[in-house]
């Protein structure tokens, strides 16, 4: 499946932003999906994850509360709604999927299989 994500962008702490995830092809409803994130000098970091029926979802603990994963199979398409944004929330947000046939942890880059080109989060103090 191809992915591309948009929604980026620059905001003031404690705002708001919407991110998603567009996919292409029919097995979209069959992925786990995710987002990771990247800030500058550092390693790629998982942020959030939900299984392909939706009924799992996975926060690192530093977003829980704040942000929130979801998908709409119908749409081919995969969210991320990012509310009370802190400064250490800027980096590039990357989506990713797995078939769900491949099990391992959800933490790991090494899992997933498709990666969306990146979208710029940037949150001003």
């Amino acid at each position: 499946v191809q992915l591309q994500a948009s929604g980026g962008g620059l905001v003031q702490a404690g705002g708001s932003l919407s991110l998603s995830c567009a996919a292409a092809g029919r097995t979209f409803s069959t992925y786990d999906m995710a987002w990771f994130r990247q800030a500058p000098g550092k390693e790629r970091q998982f942020v959030a994850a939900i299984g392909w029926s939706s009924g799992s979802t996975y926060y690192v603990y530093s977003v829980k509360g704040r942000f929130t994963i979801s998908r709409d199979n119908a749409k081919n398409t995969l969210y991320l709604q990012m509310n009370s944004l802190k400064p250490e929330d800027t980096a590039v947000y990357y989506c990713a999927g797995k078939p769900s046939s491949i099990r391992g942890s959800y933490l790991s880059t090494t899992q997933y299989t498709s990666w969306g080109q990146g979208t710029l989060v940037t949150v001003s103090s």
